[in-house]
């Protein structure tokens, strides 16, 4: 596959069965063979996104001292500021050369599951920061809900199989700063080779050149999508749960070309997690003969915590 395919959410929710079929169709095969798709239709309007990379690009332009006010430890960086350099990629020693911001979970019907995460973290100096921040995350949320619900008609599941699971899930929405390149990068590159953790993501920002997939052939390829679209992978948790039937590929984002190096670059991930009792046990109707279990049993928050030490956030 040389390029990433684009489908359209649209169809999914339109009524129509022939065409709620197509997009559960155009998505599985994706997932099947690159495991990114290009998705319109989704719910963030242009006047959000305008106001959220507004908001974003204010925070890291604020002083060093004041951004590390709000870098709050023993949490694994799970919510607030994270510096540049902290994260790094499983196996890899140098630290990606970004910055970033966490957005979590908005509990507020369910005590005992808020009191399972960090609270969000209040930028005292951007009144609107926080409110567009969690406009944003909701938007995203009910995009990936949706997402899942063709997915889970494309496994022969039950369509609202993943919605309980979601339902107050520890999702994350990471705003990341790449900061321009002063000096020439020892091994360090942007965001090193790396499959995400979750369900599924989903990427704003990346429009220009920089995001780059690895196809079955071991190519890279460019990932690039239209200005109205967003790029959506299958996480870890979810290529687990389907014994890699739908893939997690790995993905990175490359240092620009010199001439570039004055440039900052901006992406908006977000990271959709179930909640952390969900069982990523291997789904019996993705084994059979020619494809027996491949993985051990174990829970979302058993995998996350695994995979947030490996990245070096958590000891």
């Amino acid at each position: 596959m040389e390029r990433i395919p684009s489908v359209n959410l649209e169809d999914f929710i339109s009524g129509d069965q022939n065409r709620k079929q197509k997009f559960i169709d155009e998505i599985g095969k994706a997932y099947e063979e690159i495991g990114f798709v290009a998705l319109k239709g989704h719910f963030l309007n242009d006047a959000l996104l305008d106001s959220l990379y507004t908001e974003v690009k204010n925070f890291f332009t604020l002083p060093i001292d004041a951004k590390r006010k709000y870098e709050i430890e023993g949490i694994g960086g799970q919510r607030g500021y994270v510096s540049f350099g902290k994260e790094s990629a499983k196996g890899k020693k140098e630290g990606d050369l970004k910055e970033f911001w966490h957005f979590g979970q908005y509990v507020d019907d369910d005590p005992e599951r808020a009191k399972e995460y960090p609270e969000n973290v209040d930028v005292k100096e951007l009144p609107e920061f926080n409110s567009v921040g969690k406009e944003t995350y909701a938007m995203l949320e009910k995009t990936a809900k949706y997402v899942l619900r063709a997915l889970a008609l494309y496994l022969d599941l039950e369509e609202t199989y993943f919605d309980d699971y979601i339902h107050n899930g520890n999702s994350i929405l990471r705003p990341i700063h790449y900061p321009p390149i002063n000096s020439e990068p020892k091994n360090a590159v942007r965001a090193a080779a790396h499959g995400d953790i979750n369900l599924i993501t989903l990427l704003m920002g990346a429009q220009g050149r920089g995001l780059q997939v690895q196809n079955h052939k071991q190519e890279w390829i460019d990932a690039i999508a239209e200005p109205d679209e967003l790029m959506i992978n299958v996480g870890d948790m979810l290529s687990r749960h389907t014994n890699n039937k739908l893939k997690s590929t790995i993905h990175r984002v490359v240092n620009p070309p010199r001439e570039l190096w004055g440039t900052s670059r901006y992406s908006i991930p977000f990271f959709m997690h179930p909640i952390s009792e969900m069982k990523l046990d291997v789904l019996e109707s993705c084994i059979d003969d020619e494809n027996p279990k491949q993985f051990d049993d174990i829970t979302a928050g058993e995998f996350l915590n695994e995979r947030l030490i490996e990245l070096g956030l958590k000891k």
